[in-house]
């Protein structure tokens, strides 16, 4: 169905309920340059004062590691790997969630996402690239980065590594702004010179010079659907990669075939997790109510806990196929019943079966119990890494003592100011940009499909009262307009 037939039977809908295309594309266009328009409160000033301030502590915790070494991050020989490596994996991997659900989302022609995409796609956006400015305090030395670039060594994960990570952060960017054209020239229209001097330019730059015209639709839907399909398998060859990393290694735990689907997954419910999150505060903090409903967090969370039950199928299936060889168990005592057993068995009660109990049951089945529910699911992969990483860093190859780690201050700040980064960096971006896409929602469903739906049972209800009769009136009315 094309752009153009959706418009036509959209229109026709809105006039059947009485509610106009118009008035409904003057809501989108308000709701959506809200961020911009607004005037800064106390509250927006204070929160972004205090994330800024948490960043910068950890900015300073990563320059005193410089000075004093990786352990003063709690790294030694027997915990090689540790914090910063679970960072580089959580806060990349949540990004595929953005990215992945969205282009999943566009590519099987889903209109209900429309109000989500722009959070999603920022999202993604800003994880993705905190996630890989964590590589620097884990390798130890920035110069070290440099090295992988100079003396390129194919055989080496890390490479790839590289490779991957930087080609998804380019799909990224682009994936998050041809969305973008057609809404920098409807908010150069709208907000006119009456904005921002600053902004009034980067929205006439960023459009492209955008008139709407059929062409330039078509080329820019075939633009997206493009970067749409490129940006799956580009998600799960960056997480596969970052999988090998581990798994191409001689370390019991780590040398798994399965850990490429397994981060994969990993990736896309935590990331999915995260956009509920980033959905519900947004929708609450800029009134998006109307057009953010408990319906489409409801169906974020579907995804969610499908995506749950297979990541932890895959869990029981690495612990099974490593187990029955009786090889190496030792990182599997420790996980279970040992020295990690308590954030492995917090990642299961937090991570997967509140979650899946909060989105069953109808009673908390509402946009409190899934926010609560992808909170649970966001800390507890994280802390699920920590468990994939620390339990084979630690065990010794030939006999000897278990290692041990401990976080520092450095390692707790540096980690804390990328997770305060995510809420700073997407305020920051929506106060510049449209919060919702605009151009997008005018033409998928310009009056709004849950409104209608809900519009239509009431009306349902009305006309099937007692004593109204199929014209939807009550007798008394009938009789008081034939007197007339």
């Amino acid at each position: 169905m094309t752009t153009e037939r959706i418009s036509v039977d959209t229109d026709q809908d809105a006039k059947n309920n009485g509610v106009s295309g118009t008035d409904w594309e003057d809501e989108v266009k308000r709701a959506a340059l809200v961020p911009i328009t607004m005037r800064l409160g106390l509250i927006w000033k204070v929160s972004v004062a205090l994330l800024s301030l948490v960043v910068l502590s950890g900015i300073a915790a990563w320059i005193y590691q410089l000075k004093h070494g990786l352990g003063s991050a709690g790294y030694n020989d027997q915990a090689f790997w540790a914090a910063y490596i679970v960072d580089v994996v959580a806060f990349i991997g949540v990004s595929y969630g953005g990215a992945v659900i969205s282009a999943i989302l566009r590519l099987t022609g889903q209109s209900w996402r429309a109000p989500l995409t722009r959070l999603a796609e920022g999202t993604a956006l800003v994880t993705v690239i905190i996630g890989a400015l964590f590589v620097f305090p884990h390798l130890g030395h920035p110069e070290q980065f440099w090295e992988i670039l100079v003396y390129v060594n194919t055989s080496s994960p890390l490479f790839w590594d590289f490779l991957a990570i930087g080609t998804y952060v380019v799909a990224t960017v682009v994936f998050f702004y041809l969305p973008l054209i057609p809404d920098m020239a409807i908010a150069n229209k709208s907000l006119g010179q009456g904005g921002r001097p600053h902004q009034f330019k980067l929205y006439k730059v960023l459009s492209l010079k955008w008139m709407g015209t059929k062409r330039q639709r078509s080329l820019i839907h075939g633009a997206i659907g493009v970067i749409a399909l490129i940006i799956v398998p580009l998600a799960v060859s960056v997480h596969s990669a970052l999988s090998w990393a581990f798994a191409l290694t001689s370390r019991p735990g780590w040398m798994e075939t399965i850990f490429p689907p397994y981060f994969v997954i990993a990736a896309l419910y935590s990331g999915t997790a995260l956009v509920i999150i980033v959905a519900s505060a947004f929708r609450k903090g800029y009134h998006l109510e109307r057009f953010i409903t408990e319906r489409h967090l409801q169906r974020l969370s579907y995804i969610m806990v499908a995506l749950g039950l297979v990541y932890l199928y895959l869990t029981l299936a690495d612990f099974l196929s490593e187990g029955y060889t009786g090889i190496s168990t030792g990182w599997i005592y420790q996980t279970v019943v040992g020295r990690y057993s308590i954030p492995f068995w917090f990642y299961v009660i937090a991570g997967e079966l509140v979650p899946m109990v909060l989105v069953a049951l109808k009673k908390t089945r509402n946009i409190k119990g899934i926010t609560i529910a992808a909170v649970g699911v966001v800390i507890a992969l994280w802390v699920k890494r920590i468990v994939i990483v620390l339990p084979p860093a630690t065990q010794p190859l030939i006999g000897g003592q278990w290692g041990t780690y401990h976080f520092t201050a450095v390692s707790i700040l540096v980690t804390l100011a990328g997770v305060v980064a995510i809420p700073l960096g997407l305020m920051l971006l929506f106060r510049i940009l449209p919060v919702l896409s605009i151009d997008e929602m005018i033409q998928a469903d310009p009056v709004g499909s849950f409104e209608r739906i809900s519009q239509q049972s009431l009306e349902m209800v009305r006309l099937t009262a007692p004593g109204t009769h199929a014209n939807g009136k009550h007798p008394d009315e009938q009789e008081s307009e034939v007197s007339k």
